[in-house]
């Protein structure tokens, strides 16, 4: 309906059998859409309910609309259709302009605002935290795609039927038409990048997501059917709709049906990607999936950290390929010696990525991106501890150095856990090494005999280890810059209280957690004791685990001084067994800020103590650090 307004009133016959087709269409439109959503609705049901008779039983329905979320919209999109297919079915004589327009605008506003409706009920609707902003983004992208594709249709009717000799009444008409509807297109695209731009971010969030994925190859198959839907669009636009108001016989009307032919060829084009579209909104979006890396590479900086020596190359090669890609824009903007000045700027990209890309490609699994499954905690750490001692440290080590009983014998030495490069690799190489082995080393694979999550606790095992020495080279003032090394996560309960976790205090508070050995850490207790309240005003809540696990921890610290804080008694083994692989001191402390990163570390002999002062300082430091990195939770390293 919206290409009727932008055409306008006529009173010329071939421009009303126009509208008139327009019509009829439109009303075979909102039927198609009333049994989709009926189909919708049993679909529903039968989810709702494990069996695909559901429509027909009331109870269920009822439930899935007044119930759902997804039956609240349902019920508002079948009411503004219904009011649509009412104002459709009715033809008054619309004498005014002025009527015509308000009675055309009313019937365009419902079908925009029951196609926008649909984000609220699709993908868009599951975002958290921000569904207003990613509802609103996907009904922008939904409206502009109904105001552009469906009025592409239209218009090439309108162009056919005026390039006929029996249309020549309506030739001036279909010009008007085909420039207004020319300017709007154009907003309609922008307005599609900039939401697509978003909806990616949201519903994808990665390259590997991308490609790794079934969402992610049907919106690159949706991103090429929209490229040549742009590419048929611009020549439809600089070439035949500048000569429609040429002499009609030899340049106006060829123009006109040219115009109708590409614009027939966008509307194909169009179908098959609300194809895609449908398909993608019967898949999982991509952001929830592991995605499967098909190549047997990527690009990674930590490459260069064993070959300085192509840094050079890699920083040459990057400003050739930039320079190539500001002159390809650049080649948009002029018209004289576009073509060699694209060829050009292609061939500085070209060179460019041969340079710099090779180096920087190491090799790659299908489970590279993919996110662990089990949490970095305590706890998963413990028992991959228990797994690690079990399968691997025969060859590895007690402490994952590579120094195993077994590695004397071995072809390849085993690998080093501890080494900084071990940080370097996401949590899905190692995983795939777990699993699968390494054939070039000899190490065997676990796949086999041990279960996924187990897999998963190894490797946040040698993630941890992965972190050893950069945590072992904290000292106890808090470094500037971006935060790296993750705090496990852990769970923990004081007495009868209810248990808490590390994650908890994600966002508000610091946590100085403390691993403490009686009766040498006393004399450090106490001084904490009686920091306690300065701490708590800068914002650090302090968590003290005993080494020995002890369940009456409390009970033994004694009453003098008295402790304030809290003192684990359940859950301190995990914290013991996952935290002391960053120190073997007796009493060590570890601060670690809002985010969930460590950043200082204490560690001291038995009745050693030291000036509360610094600790002070490290809090008020963080206090004053803006966020400066993602939540850990979201790392793959």
């Amino acid at each position: 309906m919206t290409s009727l307004l932008l055409s306008g009133r006529s009173d010329r016959p071939t421009a009303q059998a126009w509208e008139r087709r327009v019509l009829r269409a439109s009303r075979g439109l909102v039927v198609l859409a009333l049994l989709s959503g009926i189909a919708s609705l049993a679909h529903q049901a039968a989810l709702a309910s494990g069996h695909p008779r559901a429509i027909l039983e009331r109870d269920v329905v009822a439930r899935v609309l007044l119930e759902t979320k997804a039956g609240h919209v349902w019920l508002t999109r079948v009411g503004l259709l219904a009011l649509l297919a009412a104002f459709l079915a009715v033809t008054p004589a619309l004498l005014s302009r002025a009527d015509w327009i308000v009675m055309r605008g009313e019937v365009a506003i419902l079908a925009l605002l029951a196609l926008g409706l649909l984000a609220a009920a699709g993908h868009a609707a599951a975002v958290e935290p921000w569904t207003t902003a990613a509802v609103a983004s996907d009904a922008v992208h939904l409206i502009a795609t109904g105001v552009w594709l469906g009025g592409l249709l239209p218009l090439a009717l309108l162009l056919r039927l005026a390039s006929r000799e029996a249309g020549a009444d309506a030739r001036p008409y279909a010009v008007l038409a085909a420039r207004r509807f020319s300017r709007v297109a154009l907003i309609a695209v922008l307005a599609l990048i900039a939401t697509g731009i978003v909806n990616t971010v949201v519903q994808v969030g990665s390259v590997a997501a991308l490609v790794g994925t079934p969402y992610g190859r049907l919106l690159l198959a949706k991103l090429g059917i929209f490229i040549l839907i742009l590419a048929l669009a611009r020549t439809s636009r600089w070439r035949h709709l500048p000569r429609l108001g040429g002499q009609a016989e030899t340049v106006g009307r060829p123009a006109m049906r040219a115009l109708a032919r590409g614009v027939a060829g966008e509307t194909a084009l169009g179908l098959v990607l609300l194809g895609l579209v449908a398909a993608m909104t019967l898949s999982p979006p991509a952001l929830h999936l592991q995605p499967a890396w098909p190549f047997a590479e990527r690009l990674s900086t930590s490459a260069l950290q064993s070959a300085p020596a192509l840094r050079p190359r890699v920083f040459v090669g990057g400003q050739v390929a930039i320079l190539g890609a500001v002159a390809a824009l650049s080649s948009l903007l002029v018209r004289r010696q576009r073509a060699p000045l694209l060829v050009g700027a292609l061939a500085l990209v070209a060179v460019g990525g041969a340079l710099a890309l090779p180096p920087l490609a190491i090799d790659a699994y299908p489970t590279t991106y993919y996110r662990p499954t089990v949490r970095y905690s305590a706890a998963s750490i413990a028992r991959g501890a228990a797994l690690y001692h079990e399968r691997c440290e025969r060859c590895h080590g007690r402490y994952g150095a590579g120094d195993g009983p077994a590695a004397r014998g071995l072809r390849v030495p085993p690998a080093d856990l501890r080494a900084p490069h071990t940080a370097d690799h996401t949590a899905g190489d190692l995983f795939w090494w777990i699993t699968h082995g390494i054939p070039r080393s000899g190490m065997p694979g676990l796949g086999e005999g041990l279960g996924e999550d187990q897999r998963w606790d190894l490797v946040n095992l040698v993630r941890a280890l992965g972190e050893v020495e950069g945590v072992r080279r904290l000292g106890l003032a808090v470094e500037p810059g971006p935060p790296r090394l993750a705090a496990p996560d852990f769970t923990f309960a004081v007495g009868p209280a209810p248990q808490r976790s590390l994650r908890d205090y994600r966002g508000r508070r610091m946590v100085l957690l403390v691993l403490y050995t009686l009766p040498g850490s006393r004399p450090r207790l106490a001084q904490l004791a009686e920091a306690t309240n300065d701490l708590a005003l800068l914002g650090v809540e302090i968590i003290a685990a005993p080494t020995d696990g002890a369940p009456d921890a409390i009970k033994r610290l004694g009453a003098s001084p008295r402790i304030l804080f809290a003192v684990v008694t359940d859950g301190a083994p995990d914290i013991v067994e996952a935290y002391g692989l960053f120190t073997r001191a007796p009493h060590a402390e570890f601060l670690v800020d809002r985010q969930g990163y460590l950043r200082a570390r204490l560690a001291l002999d038995a009745n050693e103590t030291r000036d509360v002062r610094p600790l002070l300082v490290d809090a008020q430091t963080l206090n004053e650090e803006k966020v400066v990195a993602a939540d850990p939770g979201e790392h793959v390293h």
